[in-house]
């Protein structure tokens, strides 16, 4: 299989990753898209950063008594050297925050704005121009949470969003990659989904592909994807993103259903908790407005990366500096002055009850639901249950037993709470089938994705899993791996993808537009690598 001849494609609810199986590194750019408002049409606007809860001052107790906790829990630790750590008093951070002014800066890209054009170049060279086409690649988000992000909004219908994403798709295939849409013929595709998934949107996204033109295509599960770019045959696979978590267990290929489990929070919800607390500590930019301006998201975003890390040697105040580029205003520079917020924003990942300030406590614990049936497929779940045939009737008694078939906090969560990391890779591993697979699980677990870059947080999951580790797993070496092959965790997954779709093994996964046409959705529960 030629590997110039494949494009893998990874959507995120942030960022879409695109390139040929034989690139290096893929195509990066804003998963988004703005269209021309008529007017007097209705308004449909989506936010980079999952937007602040209204009414927050009366939640702001009880996010104030997490936050002490947390800021307790990091006092009681000790550095490598053995001494304590120590803080730096909230007062004093404050204080030098209220004396910051900016500072004029000299840009020449800040002399000719107007409007910005929404994509990745923009986090890097902000260049504003004046908008004169229908569409711009880069605005609203067509994936929400990890899925699709059908809404009863504006452009919130199945068909919209599948459009949105054609045109994003589309545009970068030929802005980016350089191929025309008419040379897709000599193409294959392998699209990356989510390890929990929707087999009606798996439908329409497989129609989408081959309608683009494609050859043929095929769809893998993005933590299988991680396994085989990591280079490890088996993991529990933690899949950090902007928008959400989700932790699998995956051994040779195959990601198994009882164990899949997507909590609704991810780098998007730490940026809106640091940003929280900055303002607790006399953030000097007063208008920095997340939810309004997407210029201010990606700012938070890069201070974020900047700033935020888990390493205990780390302590006292540290000065900060960072640039606003806005248009039709002066470039201007301003030093702040940060501690234990830092530290306390990604360690929400363990106490999410921090992240109400999103209503991330609010949404759903999500797990693999059971085949509801489907109409086209004459020898559909319904039909194979029906008929007995034994490996589908063992798994369903499986997912019956482990409860993965329902999509509910309740039924996966004691008391309903929202779990923590440490607590969802636990639970994912309990429901492993066997004590050997669960062994297997606790020797390596996989850490990717962009929401848990910072330095130090894979020491505090292991410690954290160690500490309520069963009794008879504790003999176990855990390996927790966050930088697969010296690889940026952002990119396992797709570089896994690009690797599976080269196999020999893999030819017998593309399905071509002749066979969808003929057979529709059953050549795809037969062709995925994925149990159905």
């Amino acid at each position: 299989m030629q590997a110039q001849s494949i494009i893998v494609i990874h959507p995120g609810s942030l960022y879409l990753r695109i390139g040929r199986a034989s690139d290096l590194n893929p195509h990066t750019e804003l998963h988004a898209i703005a269209r021309r408002r008529l007017v007097p049409g209705a308004i449909h606007r989506d936010t980079i950063l999952p937007p602040v809860v209204p009414k927050l001052k009366d939640i702001e107790a009880d996010l104030d008594t997490i936050r002490l906790q947390l800021s307790h829990t990091l006092q009681s630790c000790l550095m490598t050297d053995g001494s304590r750590r120590y803080a730096t008093p909230p007062q004093q951070i404050s204080a030098f925050n209220k004396r910051s002014s900016p500072d004029n800066v000299q840009d020449s890209s800040s002399s000719h704005c107007a409007t910005p054009l929404s994509s990745v170049s923009t986090v890097i060279a902000p260049d504003w121009i004046i908008i004169e086409t229908d569409i711009v690649v880069g605005d609203e988000m067509p994936m929400k949470r990890g899925d699709l992000n059908v809404h009863s909004g504006v452009g919130g219908s199945l068909t919209a969003v599948l459009a949105d994403l054609e045109t994003i798709w589309s545009w970068v295939i030929v802005n980016r990659l350089k191929i025309p849409m008419h040379e897709l013929k000599n193409y294959r595709a392998v699209l990356i989904i989510g390890d929990i998934y929707n087999r009606h949107y798996l439908k329409e996204l497989t129609g989408l592909l081959l309608g683009m033109g494609f050859s043929s295509c095929f769809l893998l599960q993005d933590h299988v994807a991680a396994t085989f770019g990591a280079g490890v045959g088996a993991a529990c696979v933690v899949d950090c993103g902007h928008a959400k978590t989700s932790v699998s267990c995956v051994e040779d290929g195959i990601s198994q259903p009882a164990t899949r489990v997507r909590l609704p929070y991810g780098g998007g919800d730490i940026t809106q908790t640091l940003k929280w607390l900055l303002n607790k500590c006399s953030f000097p930019y007063k208008r920095c407005d997340p939810d309004s301006n997407p210029l201010d998201a990606l700012l938070l975003e890069r201070l974020k990366h900047d700033v935020c890390h888990v390493d205990l040697d780390v302590c006292g105040s540290l000065e900060k500096s960072f640039i606003i580029r806005q248009p039709k205003i002066p470039v201007v520079k301003y030093t702040i002055q940060v501690a234990d917020e830092c530290m306390i924003a990604p360690l929400g990942v363990f106490q999410p009850e921090l992240f109400a300030i999103t209503g991330a406590t609010r949404q759903p614990i999500v797990t693999q639901k059971r085949s509801s049936g489907d109409s086209s497929d004459p020898h559909d779940a319904d039909y194979l249950r029906e008929t007995g045939v034994s490996p589908l009737i063992e798994l369903e008694k499986y997912l019956e037993v482990s409860g993965s078939g329902v999509d509910s906090t309740a039924e996966f969560t004691p008391g309903g709470q929202l779990l923590g990391l440490d607590q969802a890779v636990l639970q994912s591993i309990a429901r492993c089938g066997s004590d050997d697979l669960k062994r297997k699980m606790y020797s390596c677990i996989l850490v990717v994705g962009g929401g848990m870059k910072f330095k130090g947080i894979s020491t505090w999951l292991q410690n954290k899993i160690a500490l309520q580790i069963p009794y008879i797993f504790r003999a176990e070496q855990m390996d927790i791996v966050t930088w697969p092959k010296e690889m940026d965790p952002v990119m396992t997954a797709w570089k896994g993808a690009a690797i599976m779709a080269c196999l020999e093994s893999a030819h017998e996964l593309w399905i071509t537009p002749e066979e969808w046409l003929r057979y529709s959705v059953r050549v795809l529960r037969e062709r995925a690598p994925f149990i159905w």
